[in-house]
């Protein structure tokens, strides 16, 4: 070979290297982050509120996407997609998803920085919409964020307990941008959300008459730019439905085997249980078969301290978040991702990074987890509606708020003819058997699961 062409080819190799370092996205490892500390390009509360005090509410938006997305590549030490798209082109992202799903959205962030919750509504037009909640400085949002979570978390709270709270974060984050998402016809709310607010259930928030969830469909994101923005395709899709029963070190979940069986039946998928629910046989059945759909029922949990410190279990290890990577979930892509048994740390920054950038970090389109512990009998009858629902709804989100309303309106329990009519072929365990007659109205059960990333 000549030295010229030897050079030159080496070139194009070289630049195709660093292309794929530089994005992740495209089914590659990401990259690790190189240059300065990130610690050092982090969200700049006091210039945020300097441009917003100055009516940029666009140059706002700007900077709390950067600074979201230094944030999680900081968490996860690696190096997401950069590409940045300005507010104008959000909006025409939106319009352009509501021509295809016929779902109208917009974009609601909130971050309580020193002394103020900084609220700004993103509208499909391109309408920005921003208001300072001067009573609501961080101490005071994660207060009111915990008693929230507190009385969500135990079945056995009474409405007038958490109805407070959830009344509170509603007025403060919703009730001014109320009339202009009423104007708009906004039928799903997307939540970029600071640390404080990522562990809150937003479905859970209460104007005095309703939750929000009977208003909108809800969903979180890490940041806009982090989205993969194209609507699922699902329709053919199949499910590889895998998880654990028994543990070693952690409580049993007698309902998994159940679980699994009904959600491969309702979508002609496979089942991985037990000491089959390991890393290498997944990869392998991947390997087989491009499943679109992962459902995964096992403990997941998102804890205080470094990413390493959270994990999903299987069988035979833990798998570090971090390492979400090794489950290759970019190629073929993985249309949605289900956790359905996750606990995140209330009110700790990392905990709620780990959750928030879930679908990022792992290579999905999207994500279903739950903030909470909920009993895997309950878990079991609200997932077998999901993937009921998914078959014929809208979004992913869409799917997933019909199941929570089901919940709310107490017209989803053991005794529902549909869920009667898929565990029919099935033995139920004795752990289903005594929900027989029990109420799944409240929030416990259904304000916990949580639509993170693409929502469509």
């Amino acid at each position: 070979m000549k030295p010229a062409l030897r050079f030159g080819l080496l070139f194009v190799l070289a630049i195709a290297l660093v292309c794929c370092l530089l994005h992740p996205g495209h089914g590659q490892t990401p990259a690790p982050r190189r240059g300065a500390p990130l610690s050092a390009l982090r969200l700049d509360p006091q210039r945020l509120r300097a441009t917003l005090d100055q009516g940029d509410v666009a140059g706002a938006v700007q900077q709390l996407e950067q600074g979201w997305l230094q944030q999680f590549e900081e968490y996860y030490q690696w190096s997401l997609r950069s590409n940045l798209l300005p507010p104008d082109q959000i909006a025409q992202s939106l319009s352009r998803i509501q021509r295809l799903t016929g779902q109208r959205s917009a974009l609601v962030y909130a971050i309580a920085i020193p002394d103020y919750l900084e609220v700004i509504l993103l509208l499909p037009n391109g309408r920005l919409l921003h208001h300072r909640v001067t009573a609501a400085p961080p101490p005071v949002v994660e207060a009111v964020s915990r008693r929230l979570r507190a009385g969500l978390v135990n079945v056995k709270t009474p409405t007038a307990e958490y109805l407070p709270a959830a009344r509170q974060l509603y007025q403060w984050v919703l009730e001014p941008i109320k009339p202009a998402l009423t104007q708009q016809r906004i039928e799903h709310l997307i939540f970029c959300l600071g640390q404080g607010l990522r562990s809150v259930p937003m479905a859970a928030l209460h104007d005095g008459q309703q939750f929000l969830i009977e208003q909108y469909s809800v969903s979180v994101i890490p940041a806009f730019n982090l989205l993969d923005r194209d609507p699922a395709r699902l329709r053919a899709a199949r499910v590889l439905a895998m998880g654990a029963s028994q543990f070693q070190e952690q409580e049993p979940l007698p309902a998994v085997p159940l679980e699994l069986s009904a959600i491969a039946q309702l979508w002609q998928g496979e089942v991985l249980l037990n000491e089959q629910f390991t890393l290498a046989q997944f990869q392998r059945e991947r390997s087989r078969y491009p499943y679109g759909i992962v459902h995964v029922a096992t403990h997941a949990t998102f804890a205080s301290g470094a990413v390493q410190n959270s994990f999903i279990q299987f069988w035979d290890r833990r798998l570090r978040l971090h390492q979400l990577w090794e489950l290759r979930l970019r190629r073929p892509i993985v249309q949605l991702l289900v956790l359905s048994a996750c606990r995140t740390a209330l009110g700790d920054a990392n905990a709620e990074l780990g959750f928030a950038g879930l679908a990022v970090q792992s290579g999905a389109k999207a994500a279903v987890a739950s903030l909470w512990s909920i009993s895997d009998a309950a878990t079991a009858i609200a997932m077998v509606d999901f993937y009921q629902n998914l078959k014929t709804a809208r979004t992913k989100v869409d799917a997933l708020r019909a199941t929570q309303l089901a919940m709310l309106q107490k017209q989803l329990h053991l005794d529902s003819p549909s869920i009667q009519q898929t565990f029919r072929n099935f033995q139920i365990p004795a752990s289903i058997a005594r929900l027989e007659h029990t109420d799944l109205s409240h929030p416990y059960y259904w304000a916990g699961f949580t639509m993170i990333g693409n929502p469509w």
